[in-house]
C-alpha cells in the first residue's frame, strides 16, 4: 500500500509539473489559430505539437497506453548481475533481450538512416509506455513474448474505428483492429513498417527484435531528425496522437537517459497506470485522438460524460440506474433501445481501383522517376470515393523507394477520388519492379504499375592522357588508361563502362592475342565489364600488359547512351640505339698517324 501511495504522489507531481509547464506556454502565446510552422508541422495558440496522421497509419491506431511516470529519483547505472537495491531501480532497469533489441534497432538505423539520430532510449521510452518493455522482459529466447501482447479492439467506442485489415493473423479479430506486441503495432501499419529484427526470415510484431526495429523505422520514416525537438515531437505524436502520450513519452525517454542497467528477462516491473483507466489521473489521455471520445471504452447505448464534467451527486433512489427502487418512469415498459447502426465510411463504398493517367514509368538508375504514380478510388457504378487511404507498396528486387526512402506510402484520395504517391526514386540497381496500389481497410484487388530502371548514359567519353600507348613484347604498359564520361557536357558519374581489345575498327570482335587484362587469377582477360566512373565522371583502368605478338592494337570503351572510345596500343620491339658519335669507335675520328706520302 505504501508503494501504491508512493507512486499516486510521484505521478501527481509531475503531472503537476507538465500542467505548470502547459500553462506557461498558453500564457506565454499570442495568436490564437492554428497555425503552421516553417516546416509545415501544425501548432496551436499554445505552440503544442499535434499530428496529421490518422489513426489507421498511426503506429497503435492511438490505442490505449501506461500512464506509470519514472521514479523521482535519477537511476544509478548498474551492472547487469544482482537484485537492484536503490529505491526505483526496477523500473530503471530494462530486461536484457529487451534492452539488446533496442540498441540493436539503433545500430541498424544508425547504419541505414544516419540523419534521424534515432536513441535506443526513445525506443526503451515507447516499450515502456506501450507494454511495460513486454511485461517486464516476459519474452523466450529469441525474444517473442511469452503470450501475445493485445490491446483493445479499435471499433470507434471510445476509440478510433478501424476494421479488420489482417483477418485476425495478428490480433485474432476479425472484425476490427487490434494494437499488437511489445510495441503495440496495429495490423494495418505493422503491413507496411513490419521488419525482421534477429534475422529469421520473418516479421513478427510480437517479437522484441522485428517490433523494435521497426519502431525504429516508423520514427524515422519522413527524413527527421530525432536531435531535433520538434522533429521528435512529430515522430512520438504520429506514434501515438495525444499530449499526454507525447509528454509521458518524454518523461521515461529523459529518465533513461540519465542511466538505467540491464536486468534479467521476466524481473522487470509491471505496469500498473493505464490511459482508459479514470483512476489513474489521466483519463484523458487519449480524449481526442481519432475519435474525440472518452479514452475509456464505454457500453453500447450509454451516455459519454462531456470532458472535464462529472455528475454533480450519486444517482438517487429510484432512478433507472438503480434497480431496486421503485421506478419513477411512467407506467409505460421502457424500450430497449434499438442497437446502433454503423454507418457506411468512405472506404466500405469502394469497389475497385482505377489507373488515373500514369503511364510510361521508366527512370535512369539514381533519377527521380518524371511522373508519379496516381491511383482513383471507384464505387462499383464508376463515382469516384474521396477521404479513402491508399497504400503504395514497392514490391519486387530493387532498391528504388519513394523519397524518404521508404518503400511504402499511404494516400488519402481527393474530392475525385485521386490518391497521388509521392515521388519515386530510382535506385542503382537496374531492371523491372511493381508498385501496387491497395485501399488501407477494404479487401478489393491491388492495382499493379510496372516500372523501370535503366542504366546510367554518357554520350561522350575522352581520355585523360594519350590516345597511343607502346609496350615491348611480354612487358606492360607503363602508364595507366584513364577516360571521363559526360552527358550533354556535365559529369557522368556512376556509368558503366565496358573496355574491349578487338580485332580492328571496323570488327569490334574480341582479339584473342595481343595486350590484356589480368583477372584475379592472373588469366588474361580481353573484356572488361562492371567498371563504373568515379563522382567526377573518371575511370582509370586496370593496368594492361602484352603478350610476344607485335603488332598495332585497338581498345574500345563504350557507355551505355553510345559514348565511345578508341585507344591505339602498340607491341613492337625497341628500336635499336642510334650510335653515339663521340663514343661509338666506328663513327669516331682516327688518332693513328697518316701513311699517306705528302705531296
Amino acid at each position: 500500500m505504501a508503494a501504491h501511495f508512493d507512486r499516486r504522489l510521484r505521478k501527481a507531481a509531475l503531472t503537476t509539473t507538465v500542467a505548470a509547464v502547459a500553462v506557461a506556454a498558453l500564457s506565454a502565446s499570442q495568436a490564437p489559430d492554428v497555425t503552421a510552422d516553417g516546416n509545415g508541422r501544425r501548432t496551436t495558440a499554445d505552440n503544442a505539437p499535434t499530428s496529421d496522421t490518422p489513426p489507421e497509419e498511426s503506429a497503435t491506431g492511438n490505442s490505449r497506453y501506461y500512464t506509470d511516470l519514472p521514479p523521482l529519483n535519477s537511476p544509478s547505472p548498474a551492472p547487469t548481475a544482482g537484485t537492484p537495491s536503490s529505491p526505483g531501480s526496477s523500473e530503471a532497469g530494462i530486461p536484457a533481450t529487451v534492452l539488446d533489441a533496442y540498441k540493436k534497432a539503433e545500430s541498424k538505423l544508425r547504419q541505414s538512416k544516419p540523419g534521424c539520430n534515432l536513441p535506443w532510449q526513445l525506443l526503451a521510452a515507447i516499450g515502456k509506455v506501450e507494454s511495460g518493455q513486454a511485461r517486464g522482459g516476459r519474452v523466450d529466447a529469441y525474444g517473442t513474448t511469452i503470450g501475445r501482447i493485445i490491446g483493445p479492439q479499435l471499433d470507434g467506442n471510445g476509440f478510433a474505428l478501424i476494421k479488420d485489415t489482417d483477418n485476425g493473423v495478428y490480433d485474432g479479430n476479425s472484425s476490427y483492429d487490434n494494437a499488437v506486441g511489445p510495441m503495440q503495432f496495429i495490423p494495418s501499419t505493422w503491413a507496411w513498417a513490419g521488419r525482421d529484427g534477429n534475422g529469421d526470415g520473418k516479421e513478427d510484431p510480437n517479437n522484441v527484435y522485428d517490433a523494435a526495429l521497426a519502431a525504429g523505422h516508423y520514427l524515422c520514416r519522413f527524413d527527421w531528425d530525432l536531435s531535433d525537438q520538434d522533429d521528435l515531437d512529430s515522430a512520438i505524436l504520429s506514434y501515438n496522437n495525444s499530449q499526454d502520450y507525447l509528454h509521458t513519452v518524454l518523461s521515461w525517454l529523459e529518465y533513461y537517459r540519465k542511466g538505467t542497467h540491464e536486468i534479467p528477462d521476466g524481473t522487470g516491473s509491471l505496469p500498473v497506470g493505464r490511459s482508459d483507466d479514470p483512476t489513474t489521473g489521466t483519463g484523458t489521455g487519449s480524449a481526442g485522438r481519432g475519435t474525440g471520445a472518452s479514452s475509456r471504452p464505454q457500453t453500447p447505448g450509454t451516455a459519454t460524460p462531456s470532458p472535464g464534467h462529472s455528475p454533480s451527486k450519486p444517482p438517487t433512489s429510484g432512478s433507472p440506474t438503480d434497480p431496486g427502487g421503485p421506478s419513477t418512469s411512467p407506467s409505460t415498459p421502457p424500450t430497449e433501445p434499438a442497437p446502433p447502426t454503423e454507418t457506411p465510411t468512405p472506404t466500405d463504398t469502394v469497389h475497385h481501383l482505377e489507373n488515373a493517367g500514369t503511364t510510361g514509368f521508366s527512370a535512369i538508375a539514381g533519377d527521380t522517376f518524371a511522373n508519379k504514380i496516381s491511383t482513383r478510388a471507384e464505387t462499383k457504378a464508376g463515382e469516384a470515393v474521396g477521404k479513402v487511404r491508399v497504400r503504395f507498396t514497392v514490391l519486387g528486387d530493387t532498391d528504388a523507394t519513394f523519397t524518404g526512402g521508404e518503400k511504402v506510402a499511404a494516400v488519402t484520395t481527393d474530392a475525385s477520388g485521386v490518391a497521388v504517391a509521392p515521388a519515386l526514386v530510382a535506385g542503382e540497381q537496374t531492371g523491372g519492379f511493381t508498385v501496387r496500389a491497395t485501399v488501407i481497410g477494404r479487401t478489393v484487388p491491388g492495382l499493379d504499375y510496372k516500372a523501370t530502371v535503366t542504366e546510367r548514359v554518357a554520350d561522350a567519353l575522352t581520355s585523360t592522357g594519350e590516345t597511343e600507348l607502346t609496350c615491348t613484347p611480354g612487358g606492360e604498359f607503363a602508364d595507366p588508361i584513364e577516360v571521363k564520361a559526360t552527358l550533354k557536357g556535365a559529369v557522368a558519374d556512376k556509368v558503366a563502362v565496358t573496355a574491349t581489345l578487338i580485332k580492328s575498327k571496323d570488327d569490334p570482335a574480341e582479339n584473342d592475342k595481343g595486350p590484356y587484362f589480368k583477372d584475379a587469377d592472373g588469366k588474361a582477360v580481353r573484356t572488361l565489364t562492371g567498371r563504373k566512373t568515379d563522382a567526377q565522371g573518371l575511370l582509370e583502368l586496370p593496368k594492361l600488359y602484352a603478350d610476344d605478338a607485335e603488332g598495332t592494337y585497338v581498345l574500345r570503351l563504350t557507355t551505355p547512351g553510345g559514348a565511345a572510345l578508341d585507344i591505339t596500343l602498340k607491341v613492337a620491339k625497341a628500336a635499336d640505339p642510334t650510335p653515339d658519335p663521340s663514343t661509338d669507335p666506328s663513327t669516331a675520328p682516327s688518332t693513328e698517324p697518316s701513311t699517306e706520302p705528302e705531296a
